[in-house]
């Protein structure tokens, strides 16, 4: 009897030792995967943990082009770019329709995808400017003070703005790199190819620029 509680207890101290030697070694392997965690880049983390990224929502797939929706939409911010074009919309079509202020920012979203026009949102806006009346959009060069009067007006295109610059794209214009007012007749609208008319304007492609995406 003497001998098998010696036994027992042997076993017991030889299985307790290895028991102690794995929790230790489990241990270690949990502080280097937390350590390798940490080093990790977080969205990788997130992805890897099936998380979803902070940031901007670009989920929308449905535009409404309806005054509800823009009021339905967080207020926008941004850069630069979302300034430049948030300002254009305002002073080009913040009395226009929805759907004619989405479009107005698509032919200037067309312009940049262009090798006709500058790059860049803020570069395709003040293109030519420096001269009065000699400038592509005529805010930017009329010699009037830009200033935004109507709060509520600038911060529903700064939502279009946000909402195109997040890749929305409604396709509303078929690629049209131009437009101008119902109430004027400009002489170069004769030679492009009149695409749509959305609210108070009318839409030009110059199809010696046409690719396959527009």
């Amino acid at each position: 009897m003497k001998r098998i509680l010696m036994c027992a207890a042997f076993v017991a101290a030889t299985l307790g030792g290895g028991m102690a030697s794995a929790d230790v070694g489990l241990d270690a392997l949990f502080k280097q995967e937390q350590s390798t965690l940490q080093a990790a880049p977080k969205e990788r983390v997130l992805r890897f943990l099936g998380g979803k990224r902070n940031g901007r929502d670009k989920t929308v797939t449905k535009v409404q082009f309806t005054r509800a929706f823009i009021d339905s939409r967080p207020e926008a911010t941004g850069g630069s770019e979302f300034e430049c074009l948030a300002e254009a919309l305002y002073f080009e079509a913040r009395g226009e329709t929805v759907k004619g202020q989405f479009a107005v920012a698509e032919v200037i979203l067309n312009r940049v995808k262009s090798e006709q026009f500058p790059n860049t949102v803020c570069g395709v806006i003040n293109q030519g400017t420096g001269k009065r009346y000699q400038c592509q959009f005529t805010f930017t060069c009329d010699g009037r003070e830009e200033v935004i009067r109507e709060k509520g007006a600038f911060e529903r295109v700064a939502k279009v703005a946000r909402l195109m610059l997040d890749g929305v794209n409604p396709k509303l214009t078929k690629g049209a790199t131009y437009y101008h007012t119902t109430a004027v007749a400009p002489r170069w609208s004769r030679t492009f190819t009149n695409t749509a008319r959305i609210g108070v304007h009318m839409f030009y492609r110059d199809e010696r620029l046409r690719t396959a995406s527009n």
